[in-house]
């Protein structure tokens, strides 16, 4: 394991006290660069972004007053996301439990605002409030883009002890968001045999289908592949595993591996969609190729499990190659980054573990995402401490766009294309 950890951390914000696994969410729309919202867990919500100062770029985190989030509440999970277009608007989300004395209530707040030249504004948008209260426990909060009739929509999906994923639409005649049967929209997650700890919704551009897996307090993985006009579950698989699932994403292998795999001429399997399971006690598994193969290619992730739970992960291209890279946060303080190598073909191809990056507390969340508006993303990790800021060093960065501008050169050159 000779290779480097590509990043560099730039900033550090203390948080007043500690976060947890759904405390961190982007900031997206509007103008200028992006941010980041990092809830600690005593009703404190912080606010990171880079502001320009100077000609220059310097981080700011500030806290953020959301509205009707009493004193004495603990925030359980943050998410945000910009409203589909044609629509214009910023929501943000926050789930929280207040102490009651006899009994813990939990809420879950809708915050957007109506008026115009405000809807990206979140000093205002914090003040524009929906307090709705919960008859569950509430865990993850996060949102998916849906198609009704023709028009994309997004919604609010909240995983809860009952154990249910619930639905939040907003209405467009009231201007609210209520809360819907998930079957209507999200027949996949109905009959849940245990509690949701984490929901990804992967929708196939192009396609009119989506993915969606979810892993379960139990040790219980779904993944169902659903057509999002008639709301039919096309296929559907499920396994069993022996602790908590932490975080299941679902993304696109090298496309190599699943040509030719796909059964009737099936394009979107051919494409090679796979399912990253990380567990608090088990190693971290892919499940590869699974429109095509279902659950039952299971590539291990090497040495996952030896830094204590994995909490946090994230699938993203960090080393500019074009191939995704698996990046898990763990417990024990530890980045683990793991590259694919290898293709179709026998032996298949494996995921080794290409470089670790220690941190002073245990990894909580992370978020891969453009917070200076220059093309090049920054990794945001929340752990027990606060919310580091991670960036690519840039020297190695500035030599890999020089190697692409020379390779673009010489292709345009053979084909005979001036390059003014």
């Amino acid at each position: 394991m000779a290779v480097r950890c590509p990043l560099v951390e730039d900033s550090f914000s203390r948080l007043a006290s500690q976060s947890n696994v759904y405390g961190l969410a982007a900031l997206e729309g509007g103008e200028g660069p992006g941010g980041l919202l990092a809830a600690a867990l005593k009703g404190k919500v912080i606010y990171f972004r880079y502001h320009d100062l100077r000609q220059r770029l310097r981080p700011v985190a500030r806290e953020l007053q959301f509205t009707y989030i009493p004193v004495d509440a603990e925030i359980v999970s943050i998410d945000s996301f910009p409203k589909s277009p044609p629509q214009r608007g910023l929501v943000v989300g926050i789930t929280f439990i207040k102490d009651s004395g006899d009994k813990a209530s939990p809420f879950l707040n809708i915050y957007c605002d109506y008026e115009p030249g405000s809807e990206y504004d979140l000093d205002s948008v914090a003040q524009s409030c929906l307090n709705l209260e919960l008859q569950f426990t509430p865990f993850q909060l996060c949102h998916a883009e849906v198609c009704i009739g023709d028009k994309p929509e997004t919604v609010f999906l909240l995983s809860g002890n009952d154990p249910s994923v619930h639905l939040y639409k907003e209405n467009e005649g009231s201007h609210q968001f209520e809360e819907q049967p998930v079957q209507h929209l999200f027949p996949e997650l109905q009959d849940l045999p245990s509690n949701v700890l984490w929901l990804d919704v992967c929708n196939i551009p192009g396609a009119g289908q989506r993915i969606t897996a979810f892993g379960c307090q139990s040790g219980y993985v779904r993944v169902a592949r659903v057509d999002q006009a008639s709301r039919a579950v096309l296929q559907s698989w499920s396994i069993q595993q022996d602790g908590p699932i932490s975080k299941v994403l679902v993304f696109p292998l090298p496309s190599e591996l699943g040509a030719g795999t796909a059964q009737d001429g099936d394009a979107i399997a051919a494409q090679g969609y796979s399912v990253l399971v990380t567990s608090t006690i088990e190693l971290s598994v892919v499940y590869r190729d699974v429109l095509t193969n279902g659950l039952g290619d299971q590539l291990i992730l090497p040495a996952s499990d030896q830094y204590d739970s994995v909490l946090c992960a994230l699938v993203t291209d960090v080393d500019f190659d074009g191939a995704r890279e698996i990046l898990l946060g763990t417990y024990g303080q530890e980045l683990l980054c793991y590259k694919y190598t290898g293709a179709a073909g026998n032996p298949p191809g494996e995921f080794r573990l290409l470089w670790t990056r220690r941190f002073p507390s245990p990894l909580l969340s992370m978020i891969y995402t453009d917070l200076t508006a220059d093309g090049l993303c920054e990794l945001a990790v929340v752990c027990l401490k606060g919310l580091h800021v991670l960036q690519h060093s840039l020297e190695p960065t500035a030599r890999c766009i020089l190697e692409r501008l020379r390779v673009e050169a010489e292709r345009r050159a053979r084909r005979g294309v001036v390059v003014e």
